[in-house]
C-alpha cells in the first residue's frame, strides 16, 4: 500500500498542501473550522502518518534525545536507560541509546554521532571521569546541543549535573555493618571513578566515627564488572574480615560467586552490603541488603533539567548550570548477620 502524502489529502479536500500541512502540524492557519475538520477527518480515514524527517527540517526540532552509557549490561545502567526511554515516550520523544564500552574515546565519538543525528538534547554518563578524552572535553565545552551529565561527572566541566550522594551511600552501608557489631569490615571499590572514591570516603568516615582505622589489606580495587570483582575477592578470604561493603551490585555478585567457590556463605561466613539494589539480586540466596539509588527519581530529575534547557535554548534565556544531588537509602534484606 502506497504511503499517504500531504498532496493526497490536499487533492481530496480541495485545499493547498500548505494549508493541510499547517492544520496537521497544529499550527495557525486562516481557514474555516469546517475545512480544518475536513482535513483532520480525511487524514484519519486515509491513515496518514507524518514524515518526521520532513517535519524536523521545517521545525528544527527532531523530538529525539540521545543517551550515552558506559555499560548497557550493567543492571543499574540498563534500568536507567529503560526509565529514561519510558519518560521520553510519555513526552512524545524517541530515545537513542548508545553504549561506550567504558571508553573515553567512544564517549567523544558518540557525542559527535548523536549531535550529527540532530538530537534535541543529550544525557551523558561518562565512562571515565579522570582519563577523559581531550576531544570530548573540547566538544562538551562548545556543544551547541543542551546536555546533562548523569550519575558521573567530569571535574572542572561547567555543565548541568544530576547525581546521587555517593559519600552518604558508602557511609550508610558501613554504618549498618558497624551497628550489627562488625568491626573488621572490608571494602571492594572502584578507585578509578568519582562514584567509587566517594563511596570509599563514606566507608572511611563511618569507620573513623567508630574509632576504627582503615586497614590497607581490607581495601580491594575492582572495576564495576562481575569478573573483576571475582578476581580480587580471592584476596578477601586471606584476611580476617567478617563483613564486606561491595560498592556496586556487579561487584557484590562477583564477590558472592567467588565466596561460593570456596564453599563460603553469606551471611554465615561474611555479611555483605551491596550498592544499587538492582532487581537481579532476588535470584541469589540470600537477597542483598543494599544502598538503593532510586532510578526513576534519577531519570526524572535528569530529564526535567534537560527539557528545561531545551526550552531555554529555544527562547535564548539560558540560565547557569545546575547540580542536582539526590540522597540514596539503605534497604534491609538478608545478607547481614548480627555478631
Amino acid at each position: 500500500m502506497a504511503k499517504v502524502t500531504l498532496k493526497d489529502i490536499a487533492r481530496e479536500v480541495g485545499l493547498s498542501v500548505t494549508s493541510v500541512s499547517l492544520v496537521l502540524n497544529n499550527r495557525p492557519c486562516k481557514i474555516s473550522e469546517a475545512s480544518r475538520q475536513r482535513i483532520l477527518e480525511t487524514a484519519r480515514r486515509k491513515g496518514y502518518i507524518p514524515n518526521q524527517i520532513a517535519r524536523s527540517l521545517v521545525m528544527q526540532h527532531t523530538n529525539t534525545i540521545g543517551l550515552i552509557i558506559p555499560n548497557i549490561e550493567s543492571r543499574f545502567f540498563a534500568s536507567l536507560a529503560k526509565n529514561i526511554e519510558l519518560r521520553c515516550r510519555e513526552r512524545g520523544y524517541a530515545l537513542i541509546i548508545t553504549n561506550s564500552d567504558d571508553s573515553p574515546e567512544n564517549d567523544a565519538k558518540l557525542v559527535r554521532l548523536l549531535v550529527n543525528r540532530g538530537v534535541d538534547g543529550l544525557l551523558i554518563v561518562v565512562s571515565d571521569e579522570f582519563a577523559t578524552d581531550e576531544h570530548l572535553l573540547a566538544d562538551l565545552s562548545h556543544l551547541p546541543t543542551p546536555f546533562v551529565m548523569v550519575d558521573r561527572f567530569i571535574e572542572g566541566l561547567f555543565c548541568d549535573k544530576v547525581r546521587f550522594n555517593n559519600e552518604l551511600g558508602g557511609y550508610l552501608a558501613t554504618r549498618h555493618l558497624l551497628d550489627q557489631g562488625h568491626e573488621k569490615i572490608a571494602c571492594i571499590v572502584n578507585p578509578n571513578s568519582n562514584t567509587g572514591r566517594e563511596r570509599f570516603d563514606g566507608y572511611s568516615r563511618a569507620l573513623g566515627e567508630a574509632g576504627i582505622r582503615v586497614r590497607r589489606d581490607y581495601v580491594l580495587s575492582s572495576d564495576y564488572y562481575i569478573s573483576s570483582a571475582y578476581e580480587v575477592a580471592g584476596r578477601l578470604v586471606k584476611t580476617d574480615a567478617t563483613a564486606v561493603f561491595a560498592s556496586s551490585d556487579n561487584i557484590a555478585l562477583g564477590l558472592l560467586k567467588r565466596l561460593y567457590s570456596f564453599d563460603l556463605r553469606v551471611p554465615r561466613d561474611y555479611s555483605v552490603v551491596s550498592y544499587d539494589n538492582s532487581a537481579a539480586d532476588v535470584l541469589f540466596e540470600p537477597e542483598l541488603t543494599s544502598i538503593e539509588q532510586n532510578v526513576p527519581e534519577l531519570s526524572g530529575a535528569a530529564l526535567d533539567l534537560l527539557f528545561r534547557r531545551i526550552e531555554e535554548s529555544e527562547t535564548g534565556e539560558l540560565g547557569g548550570p545546575d547540580e542536582v544531588v539526590l540522597n540514596p537509602k539503605l534497604v534491609l534484606k538478608d545478607s547481614v548477620r548480627r555478631l
